[in-house]
């Protein structure tokens, strides 16, 4: 049976109570499997699960997160870890022989959880809407924080990612951190990564320079030539990438000519282009970096809904 169908058939006896409790009809007791999606009733937000969508359109992404405000979202957490996960955030993992690797459910830290500019002990910053007017749709406060402890930082969110991938590189010492981490991201590497392989091109690992940023660290970088204020970083929906199978900190040589240099930049970006292009909804920026004595040439990612290029 394929992962996405143990998964599924894991996960189908809680859905289904959500179904019948949103729409009691005979149509709406159709067996789940053949739901489109599920979809909270009266909610602020919706949460949209079908046997696709729950794995991403890759079907790789082994992550969902869970807000407060999705009551259906909430239920899952109910149904299959007890009452307790539904009111505490955390880092939920579904493990038993149907799901291998595990899937992993994140009830989200509230964004008012954040007392001037921190979580507990550890240090966010204020988001640019909290201090002046949104310059645009996408720029809104993320809605919660993914709280990342020394226990669970290896979490796989995806099958070639897991959460210690994203985290902002400082405080290295304070424990929990708080990460922003878009699954639409995840989604749209992992894609790349499948192209790649499709095309012959090896590719075991993909090393993220710099995931999600707390505004805090991204401002020590905002000037000329340095980091955007408004960073997508600061929103979990980019990164910084370049394939690393050898591990050593450094670009691998992807286009075969015998150098590493912005060849294999453009190379890489190249790919994100075609996924774009086959998957519209994941749109969003691409820039390619040259190499410098600190690190050398890559790719920045995101989907923030916009085409962006540099």
């Amino acid at each position: 049976m394929h992962r996405n169908e143990r998964l599924w058939t894991r996960l189908a006896a809680p859905l289904a109570l959500m179904t019948l409790a949103a729409a009691p009809s005979p149509a709406g007791s159709t067996r789940l499997a053949e739901a489109a999606t599920v979809t909270a009733t009266g909610a602020s937000d919706s949460l949209n699960i079908d046997r696709d969508t729950l794995t991403g359109r890759s079907g790789k992404l082994w992550m969902r997160l869970v807000s407060p405000r999705q009551r259906d979202a909430i239920r899952i957490l109910e149904e299959i870890f007890g009452d307790s996960a539904a009111t505490q955030p955390g880092v939920y993992v579904l493990r038993d022989e149907t799901t291998e690797p595990p899937f992993t459910f994140v009830n989200l830290v509230p964004f008012s959880a954040k007392r001037r500019g921190m979580v507990g002990s550890y240090r966010l910053g204020s988001w640019p809407t909290e201090r002046r007017a949104r310059p645009s749709p996408g720029y809104e406060n993320p809605e919660g924080f993914i709280e990342v402890t020394l226990e669970n930082r290896d979490t796989p969110v995806s099958k070639h990612f897991r959460l210690r991938d994203f985290l902002t590189k400082d405080q290295l010492s304070v424990w929990p951190k708080y990460l922003v981490l878009q699954e639409r991201l995840l989604d749209k590497l992992e894609l790349v990564i499948e192209e790649l392989q499709a095309t012959g091109v090896r590719v075991q690992h993909v090393s993220v320079m710099s995931g999600f940023r707390t505004p805090q660290y991204n401002q020590r970088g905002v000037g000329a030539g340095g980091r955007a204020q408004n960073s997508r970083h600061q929103y979990g929906d980019a990164a910084d990438v370049f394939v690393d199978n050898d591990r050593d900190g450094r670009m691998d040589d992807l286009n075969g000519d015998g150098r590493i240099n912005t060849s294999d930049a453009r190379f890489l970006a190249r790919f994100v282009e075609r996924i774009e292009a086959r998957h519209p909804v994941l749109i969003g920026g691409v820039g390619i970096y040259k190499a410098t004595p600190a690190h050398g040439p890559f790719v920045h990612v995101d989907v923030r809904g916009v085409r962006a290029r540099w």
